[in-house]
């Protein structure tokens, strides 16, 4: 299975505005809206960290790019991106007249963090500090995205830096929740050999049986990331445990 994990940063929406607390926006108030600047993405397992943005290549070229790697990916890890990076990948490709992306499967390790644990915050510089696994890289905070929006290459090497450490930490927290995602697409779907589910390890210890209302499984606990899983086929129950009704 091909799991790509991925970042975006985007540029703030540009406005009109009268005050600085409570406004109400207006279409006519908006100068300019916001946009992609730079993606980082790597390859689950691989150390090569790639990165595009509209300074290095311009917005066409940047857009192919992030596009092949999303049609080539048959799963795609990110934090919040069933809500944020996708979607706003998706409309610069309709902007561009791209066609969709080959389908793939979601794992928002930000609706992971929410659904499963209960952390302080559910910020991943939070989450990632608070499992040991470091923190995002210090900026200046809002400045250096207008920075790179006016060409500064000073701000543009952070920002590469900044938006790259991000897929670093994504991984080491992808790799902590593996054991604990629900409905995470199926290795086993991908090999030719029975393996966990999760993270495709063969090393699985059984472990009792699964029984639902009418039938009962071998049950499996993966060695390497914790993950609980059930044979396909039902174990064949004996006579003497079957009740006439």
């Amino acid at each position: 299975m091909k799991i790509l994990l991925i970042d975006i940063e985007v540029a703030p929406n540009t406005a009109h505005v009268w005050g600085i607390f409570d406004q109400n926006i207006s279409i006519n108030q908006l100068l300019e809206s916001s946009y992609t600047l730079c993606y980082a993405a790597k390859w689950y397992g691989e150390s090569k960290i790639m990165f595009d943005s509209i300074q290095k290549s311009g917005k066409q070229k940047m857009l192919d790019s992030v596009h092949k790697l999303l049609d080539e990916a048959d799963a795609i890890v990110h934090y919040n991106g069933s809500r944020f990076d996708i979607p706003i990948l998706h409309k610069e490709f309709l902007l561009s007249g791209m066609p969709p992306p080959a389908p793939s499967k979601q794992i928002d390790l930000l609706q992971v963090a929410r659904r499963q644990f209960r952390f302080v915050s559910n910020k991943l510089d939070y989450v990632a500090q608070a499992l040991g696994l470091g923190g995002k890289t210090e900026h200046e905070g809002h400045t250096l995205w207008v920075k790179c929006m006016n060409d500064d290459r000073k701000a543009w090497k952070i920002m590469e830096e900044y938006n790259k450490n991000d897929v670093v930490l994504l991984e080491k927290v992808y790799d902590k929740f593996k054991g604990w995602i629900k409905h995470h697409p199926n290795h086993n779907a991908y090999s030719a050999h029975s393996c966990c589910p999760n993270c495709g390890s063969k090393k699985l210890q059984k472990r009792g049986t699964a029984i639902t209302t009418t039938r009962h499984y071998q049950r499996f606990q993966c060695q390497q990331c914790g993950t609980w899983s059930r044979a396909a086929k039902a174990e064949q129950l004996s006579k003497e445990s079957v009740i006439s009704i």
